[in-house]
């Protein structure tokens, strides 16, 4: 059984009378300790679909199941009691401005009925997880935007739950501080064995962190599966789109108009040799590198290249056939994204 389950998801909102459906027959199974991502567009269901989990929004159909029970079966006080395994942080960091850093990480502690000193006790043990006990009476305007979020984070791991959900968490963050968050959520998974969710529309975030992906376009979940195998070998558009996304993975490399893009992703196999080369001596045709670059995925380096093929169809199809015998993985770029 697995931790999280969603069967046959379907929300529907009504706006300006018209009925939009963000989430439209979702299923998806997350496994315990498993970091998992959910990636798509702005507007694509996914900050739906995580508040769904646990119930902020409540579906038209399907079910969530946590743990084997499903939320839609409990009581208003069974669900607040079952929200306790669910953690979240946002990317607006949702701190009260009036508290400082320590009694922001006691609210929900004091909700729950714990008595002040064991609330602030453990508060303490939440800062020093998340390396920011010397900020314990500073207030949210002192802090910076990764510190802000560090607060979150150990707010929400206050009760102890065994779900973390993190809806674009790191997308106010620059990247420096964004790589610095998703190290702590690593090693809080690892320490804690914490399921974590993350919502994000940066692939770069999935790559690093997750081990799972579904993507997710206009409510539908049209892509799911292991990350690696998904930035390798992806199958839909929208995949595609957001894994060759021009200014997340190439910038400052402009991509170049070409009649035919495609994508070549360097295996431990095709690593050392020179490809490129090899097709312009045996082809004697002008391939452009369009755009190129290194990639931290599930703890390997993956090395990825854009080139614009020259226009002759037949050579297009050969160049393309002896990439594909030296174990290179090619896919089609639409769009010159």
């Amino acid at each position: 059984m697995s931790e999280i389950e969603i069967r046959n998801l379907t929300k529907r909102f009504e706006a300006g009378g018209h009925t939009i459906t963000a989430l439209d027959d979702v299923n998806l199974n997350i496994e315990k300790g498993e970091i998992y991502g959910i990636i798509g567009m702005s507007g694509a269901g996914k900050s739906t679909l995580v508040r769904s989990i646990n119930f902020l929004e409540v579906p038209n159909e399907g079910r969530v199941l946590i743990d084997g029970t499903d939320l839609s079966k409990l009581s208003s006080k069974e669900l607040r009691i079952k929200r306790q395994d669910i953690g979240m942080i946002f990317q607006g960091f949702n701190l009260l401005e009036q508290k400082n850093v320590i009694d922001n990480v006691c609210f929900p502690l004091e909700i729950s009925g714990m008595k002040k000193k064991k609330a602030r006790e453990r508060a303490r043990e939440l800062l020093a997880t998340v390396n920011l006990s010397e900020k314990e009476k500073s207030y949210p305007s002192q802090l910076s935007g990764g510190q802000k979020q560090r607060v979150a984070i150990a707010r929400a791991l206050a009760t102890n739950p065994k779900i973390l959900l993190c809806d674009e968490a790191t997308s106010a963050l620059d990247p420096q501080t964004t790589a610095s968050i998703l190290n702590l959520l690593k090693e809080i998974n690892a320490k804690l064995n914490i399921t974590i969710v993350v919502i994000t529309h940066q692939m770069s975030v999935i790559t690093d962190i997750c081990t799972r992906v579904a993507i997710i376009e206009n409510g539908k979940l049209v892509e799911e599966g292991k990350v690696e195998e998904i930035f390798d070998d992806p199958k839909t558009d929208i995949a595609k789109e957001l894994i060759s996304n021009k200014k997340e993975s190439y910038s400052p490399v402009d991509i170049l108009n070409a009649e035919r893009v495609i994508r070549i992703v360097f295996s431990e196999n095709s690593a050392f040799e020179p490809v490129i080369s090899n097709v312009i001596l045996k082809y004697n045709a002008p391939i452009n590198i369009l755009g190129a670059n290194t990639r931290n995925v599930g703890g390997k380096a993956k090395g990825e290249i854009l080139l614009g093929l020259p226009e002759d169809e037949q050579l297009q199809h050969d160049i393309i056939a002896y990439l594909k015998e030296r174990k290179l993985t090619v896919t089609e770029v639409k769009d010159n994204v």
